[in-house]
């Protein structure tokens, strides 16, 4: 519960965060439209204020806190109170799940990743999209975590960490692609992002249940 109040509490400041770093926010959506599915069923699993779901297409998720999802539905979308570890929705029915820096305030991410396979149709997709620990922000962030208001509790991991999770749930990994190149503070235009990781600090994993 405590790494849902601040994002209860503190929606403004959230949303200003995107608009302050709005070409950070467009490379983050640009990673993530490259590995998105065009086609099929859709859902972000902490869908917040649909900052990453409206731009994508995608019409439906689920997030704890109750002001963000209020604040999704007023943008249109079907934000429905959920945590990846339990979520609402039936077996073998979604085609695809975006996660957007959600891993970070999983208490139980063994859990969750059984209940996206749930979810997920045969071949079904995961795009999770995430802050490397081991990239400059993501040292920067670990570094002021006690000083951040959303980021206080959170946890981070690096690619590595996501990949084999990933792999012990028999997810095949399909392609991985990073953005967010230097400090954040210099970026004034929107950064293509490139294959791989180790060079930028967001990154953006594909993966299909097998």
């Amino acid at each position: 519960m405590t790494k849902i109040i601040p994002f209860n509490d503190h929606i403004f400041e959230y949303e200003q965060w995107f608009t302050d770093n709005e070409f950070v926010y467009k490379s983050e959506l640009q990673a993530i439209e490259r590995l998105l599915p065009s086609e099929g069923r859709g859902i972000e699993i902490g869908i917040g204020s649909g900052l990453f779901a409206q731009p994508m297409g995608i019409v439906e998720g689920c997030d704890p806190s109750e002001n963000m999802r209020n604040k999704a539905i007023e943008k249109g979308l079907d934000a429905i109170d959920g945590i990846a570890e339990n979520l609402p929705y039936i077996t073998n029915n979604v085609d695809f799940i975006l996660m957007v820096t959600t891993i970070c305030f999983i208490d139980d991410v063994d859990k969750a990743f059984e209940e996206i396979k749930r979810i997920l149709k045969s071949n079904g997709a995961i795009i999770i999209a995430f802050i490397d620990k081991n990239s400059p922000i993501g040292r920067s962030y670990l570094e002021n975590k006690e000083k951040s208001i959303f980021y206080k509790n959170a946890v981070f991991y690096s690619t590595e960490d996501i990949l084999e999770i990933l792999k012990q749930h028999n997810f095949a990994i399909e392609e991985t692609v990073q953005t967010v190149f230097g400090n954040m503070k210099n970026i004034t235009q929107i950064q293509m992002s490139e294959d791989g990781y180790g060079k930028g600090s967001f990154v953006v994993i594909k993966a299909t249940k097998v």
